[in-house]
């Protein structure tokens, strides 16, 4: 299979390619800039030069793919509405280049937003609908291309996805600490994070790819939940510094922008997704991966 990839040379991406051609199927992948262009044809995949905002190479990816798998956004709070434009203008497109052909169309989401407070089911159905909701209300309107021929997919990651050279929440988390002298969770941090290691969530993706039926919603997560405070205190032990508790009314003071997903509980189970695909999730949990040190490394790098 042809496969179109966004997000290609991404954090997700750069593993999904690999597993993708292992399996036997041939891979294009957007690039933006001559790093990321370099970066797939090293891997060994074909390049598609463009970006998110550019409708006419998206639209000329997926009518050369045999199926789309869609994992880029723009993750720009600073115009959060405008990156949810953008991605349901992305979506729009893949949705209209696939039409009518039984192609699969797999697409990022997320498991955050969707039940907090209780453990989130593939059962459960985004509560996020139009264009100006989170990520522009992109997976009801993607799931709804299954009754126009489209074999389409939510792909729901957790919201830490980790392994070794991850810049996201955790390292922005050890990146607090270490700027506060202080491993800070929210109240008294029984709030849970659902996490996947990034090569577990690749292997996921390139089964969902073969054999998830259309409209399913997958769970990329390897661990239901991870108590905050648990999180903190690894931070903590790795970087030589303080656990402290800081008051719900804080958060975003101590955190900045991440402090109110870092008070949220969102735990998520992928038992469904799991007997679905015979995926088993084998890769380093995150405390284990905290326990290893690159995410300190790391972090007195930059």
């Amino acid at each position: 299979m042809r496969v179109f990839v966004t997000g290609a040379s991404g954090w997700i991406g750069s593993a999904v390619v690999p597993e993708l051609i292992a399996a036997g199927h041939g891979v294009t992948g957007l690039a933006r800039s001559d790093a990321s262009a370099a970066a797939l044809t090293a891997a060994g995949a074909q390049v598609q030069r463009g970006d998110l905002g550019d409708l006419d190479s998206l639209r000329a990816g997926a009518e050369n793919a045999d199926g789309v798998i869609h994992l880029a956004f723009n993750h720009d709070f600073s115009d959060y509405l405008g990156a949810g434009r953008t991605e349901r203008a992305a979506v729009e497109t893949f949705g209209d280049v696939l039409a009518a052909s039984d192609r699969p169309f797999l697409f990022a989401s997320g498991v955050a937003l969707l039940a907090p407070g209780r453990l989130a089911t593939e059962r459960d159905v985004s509560p996020m609908v139009g264009p100006d909701s989170p990520r522009g209300g992109g997976e009801n309107l993607a799931l709804g291309f299954a009754d126009n021929g489209v074999r389409s997919v939510s792909l729901r990651f957790a919201p830490t996805v980790h392994g070794e050279g991850d810049h996201g929440y955790v390292s922005t988390l050890v990146g607090v600490a270490r700027e506060r002298g202080a491993s800070g969770y929210v109240g008294d941090g029984s709030n849970r994070w659902p996490a996947v290691h990034r090569r577990d969530a690749a292997r996921m993706i390139a089964l969902a790819l073969e054999n998830a039926p259309a409209e399913s919603n997958l769970h990329a997560v390897g661990e239901e939940g991870i108590a905050t405070r648990d999180i903190a205190e690894a931070i903590g032990r790795g970087l030589g510094v303080p656990t402290v508790s800081i008051a719900p009314d804080d958060a975003e003071q101590h955190f900045g922008w991440i402090g109110r997903f870092f008070s949220v509980d969102v735990p998520a189970s992928s038992a469904v997704t799991q007997e679905l695909l015979g995926w088993t999730p084998t890769y380093p949990t995150l405390l284990e991966d905290l326990e290893a040190g690159y995410y300190f490394r790391s972090a007195a790098a930059a």
